[in-house]
């Protein structure tokens, strides 16, 4: 979301009372891949690839990491909800001091960019998104992505007495480390997940936003009585649940109940805190509050039923309402809240909530003009490309402070109001990103299995827990700890 040792997994104390009512690829081998397709280029610049390197100059106070002045640039993005735009802006930019740019949107980034980086010939940024994103852990394990460590430690392009580092919203550098101080990755957007609704629906039902589960049933209630469900969820991508169960988790039993989980520990998965968590989900199913058919949709059908109002909640990111904004009634009021705390003996407070940089770009190591990416990055970093990004798409940026001042829709008023109560109460998930296979398949597919209504959650945890230890057993994988 990016942060998480556990006692045993008896009951404590604090788990009595509603708790006890309740009745509620592996790594990818860089060698196995795809046939290499032509990108399409879609800006100015040449054939793109590091056919040659550009090298560096001698650093100055405007050019800090020593970008060739005529050193060109290919730059990958992601044809996904954020567009483009804010990268071609961006460009220009770059453009206005350096060589010219090769532009290339695609959503096919491991099939079209991974026999690239085997071939040592990668693009000079990417941005690695989507459904078809490169496993970055197995990229950083063959030495594949460049440390931008002294991009972090670099002045800022609006202010020189400002580190790039200082800038940051807090997570983005833990968000880049991969078991060691190193940084492999900038991640862009800033992503506050939680419970999506929309106020006017709420309103409507006389209702209060939910602090306690004990209110979330009530609210569910009350809905259900209106013709409406309570919940609805991506189906498809069942990981899309866990943007609320993570910090629910932490909520209950800790952040450090997450961090076990992130670091593979024996047993993690059971803890009490997650099988309360789980109880408290299954509930949803078993009482009827969740959509019928929910499991079959996509992320997109999915926020279409829950814009047209026939589900109150959506576990999601921040980038909902400019993913969802062509199928958003002009009075939806889109919000966000923090998950749903358990009951008031909960370990963390109700204002906690994930929320962390996502969007990752990279440098590979082996580009042709790796200063020059770095130095794209450094300007998609100053203020003016923030902003940009966020009057664009309607999402925070990891640009601390960058929307003071900013108009924002509903929803990001929302998620930024969200963020700043919460404080310090922030939860950061690796999980997702050091075992993509294991969060997306094994686990969601656990936790798909137990809100469609297929297992209980004690098979549910069964599941989670074995597909934890053999990730833990798997010596093809790189392993990774909490620093």
């Amino acid at each position: 979301m990016t942060s998480r040792p556990h006692g045993p997994h008896t009951p404590h104390p604090r788990y009595v009372g509603r708790r006890a009512l309740l009745t509620r690829t592996a790594a990818a081998s860089l060698l196995a891949v795809p046939a290499l397709g032509a990108l399409t280029s879609c800006a100015s610049g040449g054939s793109g690839g590091g056919t040659k390197d550009v090298g560096r100059v001698e650093p100055t106070a405007d050019n800090p990491l020593g970008a060739h002045p005529d050193g060109d640039l290919e730059v990958v993005i992601f044809d996904g909800g954020f567009g483009d735009q804010y990268a071609l802006d961006a460009e220009k930019l770059y453009e206005q001091r350096f060589g010219s740019v090769t532009h290339v949107k695609t959503q096919e980034i491991q099939s079209r960019l991974q026999p690239r980086m085997v071939k040592g010939d990668p693009p000079d940024v990417v941005d690695n998104s989507g459904a078809e994103a490169m496993d970055i852990a197995a990229l950083i394990r063959n030495d594949q992505v460049h440390d931008l460590t002294e991009l972090l430690d670099a002045p800022s392009l609006d202010d020189p007495n400002v580190t790039v580092r200082e800038t940051l919203q807090p997570g983005t550098v833990e968000m880049g480390q991969f078991g060691t101080q190193a940084v492999y990755r900038l991640n862009y957007a800033y992503h506050v997940y939680g419970q999506w609704y929309s106020r006017t629906a709420l309103d409507r039902l006389d209702a209060e936003y939910p602090r306690t589960w004990d209110e979330m049933i009530a609210v569910c209630e009350k809905a259900k009585r209106a013709g409406m469900a309570g919940w609805t969820y991506a189906g498809m991508y069942p990981y899309y649940f866990n943007f609320t169960l993570y910090p629910f988790i932490a909520k209950i039993g800790g952040a450090d109940v997450l961090r076990a989980i992130d670091n593979l520990e024996p047993n993690a998965w059971r803890h009490e805190a997650v099988r309360a968590a789980f109880e408290a989900y299954h509930e949803l199913t078993a009482r009827g509050f969740v959509l019928e058919g929910s499991s079959g949709l996509s992320h997109e059908e999915s926020q279409d039923e829950w814009c047209a109002g026939r589900a109150l909640f959506h576990p999601n990111g921040s980038w909902v309402e400019n993913e969802a904004a062509r199928n958003t009634p002009a009075d939806f009021d889109m919000a966000v809240g923090p998950p749903t705390s358990l009951d008031t003996s909960d370990a963390m407070p109700f204002e906690t909530i994930w929320a962390a940089p996502g969007e990752p770009f990279f440098v590979p190591a082996d580009a042709a003009n790796v200063a020059g990416g770095m130095e794209f990055l450094r300007i998609m970093l100053g203020r003016e490309s923030a902003r940009n990004f966020t009057s664009l798409v309607s999402s925070l940026t990891c640009v601390r402070d960058s929307v003071d001042g900013m108009d924002l829709p509903p929803g990001l008023t929302s998620a930024n109001e969200v963020l700043a109560a919460a404080g310090e109460n922030l939860i950061t998930v690796r999980l997702p990103d050091w075992y993509r296979q294991l969060n997306n398949e094994e686990i969601g597919g656990a936790i798909a299995a137990m809100m469609a209504g297929d297992i209980e959650p004690g098979e549910a945890i069964t599941r989670c827990q074995r597909a934890a230890d053999a990730a833990a057993a798997d010596d093809s994988l790189q392993h990774f700890e909490h620093i």
